[in-house]
C-alpha cells in the first residue's frame, strides 16, 4: 500500500473493494437465476411449435466472396464484423438441454454466436463476429463471456520458446472427467431428464431448437469450443464406420540403444543373439543375415515391461533374462512400481515378476548367481539408501534386504565360485557382502558388509564398473582411469573390520589404464580382460598381471565405450555413449550395426517414394535412414536444434525448420545447403510442401504461416506472401490436394482455411471448405480425426496424427507414451483404437511410409525410433483372424487386442 495515503485510506480502499467483489458475485448469481428462468421457460415452450427461421429476424448482408448459404441457413455477416478469426468481447448464446459431455453433433447456431456456415468465426475460438444475429424467441438468450484466449504451450515439448514452458504438466489432472472440461454443459439429468436425442440440435447441444442436423459437429477442449462442418457426401454420422480399423501394427525394427545414461547394458546370449534395452523394449539381435539385408540382422522384442529399461543381467543358462524398469505413472496419474521381469529370451515369455511394491523409483542394477546356476538374484533400486535383496528366481520370493549406501550404487554381482559373497560398487566405495540365506525362508536371510579398504590408493571419486576372476580376485575400473586388484587379507589394529571381522578386502596392485573413467570391464573366455575408456575411447586387452597386451580406439563420433561384450569367436561388441552399437574385434577394428539419437526427437518426414525417413532433434543431428536395410544412410551436424522436417515431391531436397526461426534446404545425395533462410526469430513447428512441389509452408512459433514459391527441382525459394491470422503458435498443417489452400491448426484450438494461390487470404466463410479434399492430414483438430480425442482431453494429449497415403487409417501419437490405430475417417466420439506401446516417452511424431507398408514412431525425451509394420488391408502382409498375442508380445490396447 502506498504510503502516502492519508491516514485510514486503506483500510476504506480494502472495504470498498470488498463490496465490489460481493457486487460481482451477486451480479453472476442473478445471472445463474436468470438462466434458470430461461431455461424453465424453454422446457413450458417445448410442446409449442418451433420459430420458423423466416420469422426471427432479418439477416445482414453477405460478402460478395461468400458463396451462397446451404438450404435454411442465413446468409453471411458483414465483412465489417471481421477480426482476424479472434475472440469478441461477448456472444450471446440459445439454451437447449445439453447431452453428454464431449462431441455436439449438430450444426453451430445460425445467430447468436456468428457460427453459421457463411459466419465469420474461426473454429479453435470464440466468435469473431459482433453482430446480434437473428434473435430467438424471448427469454432464450444470454450474454455469456467468452474465455480469455491464451497461448497453452504444447506440454512436453522442450523446444519451446521459453524454458518456463518446458516442463511437463504431470498426469494426474489428465484423469479428470470431460465434465470438467466442457464450456457451459451440464448433465442430462439436471435438466430434468430430458433424451437429448430428442432435441433436434443433436446430443449436448445448447442451440438444439435452432440449429439444422447434419451440418455441424462441435467438440470443446480446455472449454474452448470447436465447430466442425460435415462433408456433403456424409448424410448421417451413423454411416461412418465404427470399430477398430481391421489393419494392425507389428513391432519391425527398433532403431536406438541406451548407452548414454544407463549400465549393464548389453550382453550375447547362447542363441548368438545380441540382448540390449531402449524405451520399454528389450531387443534381441542377429547380427548379419536375417530379415533386415546387408544393412544389418534381425531383431525380436520384449515388450513386457511398462516403462523404460534400465538393466539388464544374463542367466548363466545363457537363456533366461532378467530386466528392470523405472518407476512411471499411466495416463490416470497412478504410479506404475517398479519391477524385475525374468523371462525366457527363446519364447518370449515372462517366467517370472519379481519385487513389485518392494522397489523405489527404479531398478538400478541386478545380477544373478554364478555357483548355484542362477538360483538366486540380487536387486539395488533407486531409493535414497539404494536398498540391496536377494530373491529366490524359482519361487519370485526375497530372501534377505538390507539398506546398502547413501551414495549411489553402480554395479552389483555375486562371486562366482561362492553364491553368499557379493560385491556392489559406486561412488567412492567398493562393498563386499555375506549373505546367509536362513535356510531358505524367505526374509530371514541376512546380510552384513564389509568395507574395501583403500589405504595408501587414493580413492576415486567413482568406481562404475568391476569384474570377479576366477581365482577370486576383483578387479575394478574407477574414475581416474585405474584398474585395481582387490583381495582378502587379514585384519589388524590398523585396519578395523566391521563387527570384529577376522579379514577385510584390500587392495593388491593397481595399473593406470586410461585417461579419464574406466566403463567397462569385460572378461573373456580366454581369461584376459577388456577395459574401456570415457575420455580417451581406447579398448585394451589385458593379460595376467595387468599387462597390456592390445588395444583399439572408438572412432570420436561414436561417443566413449559404455559396454562391453564377447561374441562369437574373436567377435566384440560395444555400446557407446552416444547410443551406437559396435561390432568387430582388435584387429579389424569396429562398425556400426545399431545406431540412434542421443537427445530428445521431434522432426520426423518419410520420403516420397522410397522406403526412407529423415529425423531430427535436440542432438543437433539431421538423420537419414534406410527402412529397408534398417541402417543410418547418413547423418549430419544442423549446429542448432532441428524440429520439423519435408521432403520436396521430387525427392530430391528435404527442407528442415530449426528452434531459431531459420531453416534450411538441404540436397539428399550430396548433402550440401543449398537454401538458408530466417524467418523471424521463434522456433519453427512445421514445414511442408505443397502436393506439386510449387510451394512451401512454414508454421512458426511468432503465430505465422510463411509461403514461398519453389522452383522445379526444389533448390530455390523466394517469399510469396504470409498466413496472418493465428492468434497462437502453428502447430500442424495441410496442403489441399490441388495445392492451392491450406488447413492449420494452432496452439489456443484454431482451424484456419487459406486462400493461397489467391494471395495468402484467410477463408472467413469455413462451410465452403467442408467438401475440400486434403493431400495429407496431420492436422489434430478436424472433421475427420476428433474422434480421436479421448475423454477428460486437455488438449495437449496428442502431439501428432497422420492419414496413411489409402486414407484407410489414422494413426496418432500421444502423451501416455503409445501409438494408435484408427479407421479414417474417424468422426465419431470416442471411437475404439488400437493400441501399441513400447516408447517410454511421450512420442512425438508418426509418419506412414510412401506405399503405408509401414509406420514410423518417435519417442521424445528416450529418443527411441520404431518402424512398425502395417499388417492387414492395405498394409504389407495378410491380416491375421485375430491379433497373435503373448503376455510378453501384445499391444496395450483398449480393447485387449
Amino acid at each position: 500500500m502506498d504510503g502516502a495515503g492519508g491516514p485510514g485510506e486503506g483500510p476504506a480502499q480494502e472495504a470498498l473493494q470488498s463490496l465490489s467483489r460481493r457486487l460481482q458475485v451477486q451480479e453472476k448469481e442473478m445471472e445463474l437465476v436468470k438462466a434458470a428462468l430461461a431455461e424453465a421457460l424453454r422446457l413450458l415452450r417445448l410442446q409449442a411449435p418451433p420459430t420458423s427461421l423466416q420469422d426471427t429476424g432479418t439477416p445482414g448482408p453477405t460478402r460478395d466472396s461468400s458463396p451462397a448459404a446451404p438450404p435454411g441457413l442465413p446468409p453471411a455477416r458483414s465483412p465489417s464484423s471481421v477480426s482476424r478469426g479472434t475472440q469478441t468481447e461477448t456472444e450471446v448464446e440459445t439454451e437447449s438441454s445439453p447431452g453428454p459431455p464431449g462431441l455436439i453433433n449438430g450444426p453451430a447456431a445460425p445467430h447468436g454466436g456468428g457460427e453459421e456456415p457463411g459466419g465469420t468465426q474461426s473454429e479453435g475460438g470464440g466468435s469473431s463476429s459482433s453482430g446480434t444475429g437473428s434473435p430467438g424467441p424471448p427469454g432464450l438468450l444470454r450474454l455469456v463471456q467468452p474465455p480469455q484466449r491464451t497461448d497453452t504451450p504444447r506440454r512436453n515439448s522442450s523446444s519451446s520458446s521459453s524454458p518456463s514452458e518446458r516442463p511437463r504438466q504431470k498426469l494426474s489432472r489428465k484423469a479428470a472427467s470431460s465434465a470438467n472440461l466442457l464450456l457451459r454443459s451440464g448433465s442430462t439429468e439436471s435438466r430434468g431428464g430430458k433424451d437429448p436425442l430428442s432435441s433436434p440440435g443433436g446430443p449436448g447441444s445448447r442451440r438444439g431448437n435452432y440449429n439444422l442436423e447434419g451440418i455441424s459437429v462441435k467438440m470443446f477442449l480446455r472449454g474452448r469450443p470447436i465447430t466442425m462442418y460435415i462433408p456433403s457426401g456424409i448424410r448421417s454420422l451413423e454411416e461412418l464406420p465404427s470399430g477398430p480399423p481391421p489393419e494392425t501394427l507389428s513391432l519391425d525394427w527398433v532403431y536406438g540403444y541406451r548407452g548414454r545414461d544407463s549400465r549393464s547394458n548389453l550382453f550375447v546370449l547362447r542363441s548368438g543373439e545380441v540382448v540390449y534395452f531402449i524405451a520399454c523394449v528389450v531387443v534381441l539381435y542377429r547380427p548379419g543375415g536375417g530379415p533386415g539385408g546387408p544393412g544389418g540382422g534381425g531383431q525380436r522384442h520384449y515388450r513386457g515391461h511398462t516403462d523404460c529399461v534400465r538393466c539388464l543381467a544374463v542367466h548363466p543358462d545363457g537363456v533366461r533374462v532378467a530386466s528392470g524398469q523405472t518407476a512411471g505413472v499411466d495416463k490416470d496419474g497412478k504410479p506404475l512400481q517398479p519391477v524385475v521381469h525374468v523371462w525366457d529370451s527363446e519364447t518370449l515369455l515372462k517366467l517370472q515378476e519379481i519385487g513389485l511394491g518392494a522397489f523405489e523409483r527404479g531398478v538400478g542394477a541386478l545380477a544373478f548367481s554364478v555357483a548355484d546356476l542362477g538360483a538366486f538374484l540380487c536387486v539395488v533400486d533407486d531409493s535414497n539408501e539404494h536398498m540391496l535383496s536377494v530373491w529366490d528366481c524359482s519361487r519370485g520370493t526375497k530372501l534377505a534386504e538390507i539398506k546398502s549406501t547413501n551414495d549411489s550404487v553402480l554395479a552389483v554381482g555375486f562371486n562366482p565360485r561362492d553364491s553368499s559373497c557379493i560385491v556392489t560398487s559406486g561412488k567412492s566405495h567398493v562393498h563386499f557382502w555375506n549373505w546367509s540365506g536362513g535356510a531358505g525362508v524367505p526374509g530371514n536371510g541376512t546380510l552384513t558388509r564389509k568395507q574395501g579398504v583403500f589405504g595408501k590408493y587414493k580413492k576415486p571419486k567413482f568406481i562404475p564398473c568391476f569384474v570377479l576372476l576366477p581365482d577370486g580376485d576383483i578387479l575394478t575400473g574407477d574414475s581416474e582411469g585405474n584398474i585395481l586388484t582387490w583381495g582378502r587379507s587379514l585384519s589388524d589394529s590398523r585396519t578395523p573390520g566391521r563387527g570384529g571381522a577376522k579379514e577385510t578386502y584390500g587392495i593388491v596392485a593397481q595399473a593406470h589404464a586410461h585417461e579419464g573413467s574406466i566403463f567397462a570391464l569385460c572378461l573373456r573366455r580366454d581369461g584376459t580382460v577388456l577395459s574401456g575408456g570415457g575420455r580417451d575411447r581406447r579398448l585394451v586387452q589385458w593379460g595376467p598381471g595387468l599387462v597390456a597386451l592390445q588395444e583399439a580406439e572408438i572412432p570420436e563420433h561414436f561417443g566413449a565405450v559404455r559396454a562391453i561384450a564377447e561374441g562369437l569367436g574373436s567377435e566384440l561388441l560395444v555400446g557407446t555413449t552416444k547410443n551406437a552399437l559396435l561390432r568387430g574385434d582388435l584387429d579389424q577394428g569396429f562398425s556400426p550395426v545399431i545406431q540412434g539419437h542421443t537427445d530428445e526427437l521431434w522432426g520426423l518426414c518419410t520420403h516420397p517414394f522410397q522406403n526412407r525417413f529423415l529425423t531430427c532433434g535436440h542432438d543437433r543431428q539431421l538423420c537419414l535412414w534406410d527402412g529397408e536395410g534398417h541402417a543410418l544412410a547418413w547423418s549430419i551436424d544442423l549446429k542448432e536444434t532441428g524440429l520439423c522436417a519435408d521432403f520436396h515431391p521430387s525427392g530430391a531436397v528435404v527442407a528442415v525448420g530449426l528452434n531459431t526461426g531459420r531453416w534450411l534446404v538441404l540436397d539428399t545425395e550430396t548433402r550440401e545447403i543449398v537454401s538458408d533462410i530466417t524467418d523471424g526469430n521463434e522456433q519453427l513447428s512445421v514445414v511442408r510442401y505443397s502436393p506439386d512441389g510449387l510451394y512451401l509452408a512454414i508454421g512458426s512459433h511468432d503465430n505465422m504461416i510463411y509461403i514461398y514459391s519453389v522452383s522445379s527441382d526444389g533448390a530455390k525459394s523466394s517469399r510469396f506472401g504470409r498466413c496472418v491470422g493465428h492468434s497462437s503458435f502453428i502447430t500442424h498443417l495441410d496442403w489441399s490436394k490441388d495445392g492451392n489452400f491450406i488447413m492449420s491448426n494452432s496452439g489456443d484450438y484454431e482451424i484456419l482455411y487459406w486462400d493461397v494461390a489467391g494471395g495468402c487470404k484467410l477463408l472467413r466463410n469455413r462451410y465452403e471448405s467442408r467438401d475440400r479434399e486434403w493431400a495429407t492430414y496431420t492436422c489434430v483438430l478436424g472433421f475427420h480425426v476428433y474422434g480421436v480425442w479421448p475423454d477428460g482431453s486437455d488438449g495437449t494429449d496428442i502431439n501428432s496424427l497422420c492419414r496413411s497415403h489409402n486414407e484407410r487409417v489414422v494413426a496418432v501419437a500421444d502423451d501416455f507414451c503409445k501409438v494408435h490405430l484408427f479407421q479414417y475417417p474417424c468422426a465419431r466420439a470416442k471411437a475404439p483404437s488400437l493400441v501399441y506401446g513400447g516408447h517410454g516417452s511421450h512420442v512425438t511424431s508418426v509418419r506412414f511410409t510412401h506405399d503405408d507398408s509401414h509406420l514410423v514412431s518417435l519417442g521424445g525425451k528416450d529418443a527411441s525410433i520404431f518402424q512398425w509394420r502395417v499388417l492387414g488391408p492395405g498394409g504389407a502382409g495378410p491380416a491375421p483372424a485375430t491379433p497373435s498375442r503373448t503376455p510378453s508380445l501384445s499391444p496395450a490396447s483398449s480393447l485387449d487386442v
